[in-house]
């Protein structure tokens, strides 16, 4: 039986585009299609695989997405998710359209829809396994397989708010969607963050210190900061927690469980340390 169409999916039809063609997508039998006859399929979990027949350049895996399920459910994380909804409030009162690139599982855009209840969600992942929590992270939020590196499959200026959350970044994609009052919230880890696992793990990912420096020369063509919070606390970890935290990171591509108990006991707290900036378009 073709799977229905998602009802957070529907109020998205007016903005998604075919990402061959650029054509409106309208619904045909479990699929959305295009006057050109592009099909692509909506998936049994509720997502939309746009990115049929392309092999995206990343995403999580089956265990990477589960750590990240685990981890989040502590709420370790929410101070970060509160940021991101005040910061989201402030542009949108009302309705409006909000859209989480790399979304993961959706739990960020989530977390804001809750609390803005006349707006509507879409996440967009390179990850299968991620979607198909995302497609059912919040009633208002629809999701769709994508690649942050690609043009996006969305019309021009109709984007209210974009989030990016420990994710890749498409300066000029987040600029060509946004409405010229919309705002771009970028959340990115700083030194400090996680730094009793970094310094337990050695094979962990390091943050790269130039790396604000980057962020500013790639945003600013496109946009300028409007305002910048930083987010820090500690939080107790359980051995679990820790291995979770790390799982759901890039490092977990390249460490196994050896590399976690190499050095002895895993730290039972850590430091998260995170700026988040709203950007408004040039």
């Amino acid at each position: 039986m073709p799977a229905l169409l998602p009802p957070a999916l529907e109020p998205f039809l007016d903005s998604l585009r075919c990402p061959v063609c650029r054509i409106s997508l309208r619904p045909d039998h479990g699929s959305l299609r295009c006057a050109a006859g592009h099909t692509f399929d909506i998936a049994r979990q509720g997502y939309v695989s746009l990115l049929t027949g392309a092999r995206a350049t990343s995403g999580d895996d089956a265990a990477m997405v589960q750590a990240r399920n685990q981890f989040l459910s502590t709420g370790r994380y929410a101070p970060i998710r509160q940021t991101l909804t005040r910061m989201t409030a402030d542009v949108l009162p009302g309705q409006g359209t909000v859209v989480d690139i790399g979304c993961g599982t959706g739990y960020y855009l989530a977390g804001v829809l809750d609390q803005l209840p006349g707006a509507r969600g879409l996440g967009l992942d390179a990850s299968v396994r991620a979607l198909r929590s995302a497609a059912r992270a919040h009633p208002r939020a629809a999701a769709a397989s994508w690649d942050v590196f690609r043009p996006f499959p969305l019309a021009d200026q109709t984007v209210d708010v974009m989030l990016d959350v420990f994710a890749p970044r498409n300066p000029p994609e987040f600029h060509r969607v946004l409405r010229p009052t919309g705002r771009l919230i970028v959340v990115r880890p700083v030194e400090r963050h996680l730094a009793e696992l970094r310094g337990h793990i050695p094979a962990m990912v390091t943050i790269d210190p130039d790396k604000e420096q980057r962020l500013h020369q790639a945003l600013d063509p496109c946009f300028e900061a409007a305002c910048t919070e930083h987010v820090e606390y500690t939080v107790p970890l359980t051995r679990q927690g820790a291995i979770d935290l790390v799982g759901m990171t890039p490092s977990a591509r390249h460490l196994t469980h050896a590399d976690l108990s190499a050095h002895g006991p895993l730290p039972d707290q850590v430091t998260v340390s995170v700026l988040a900036t709203s950007y408004r378009p040039r």
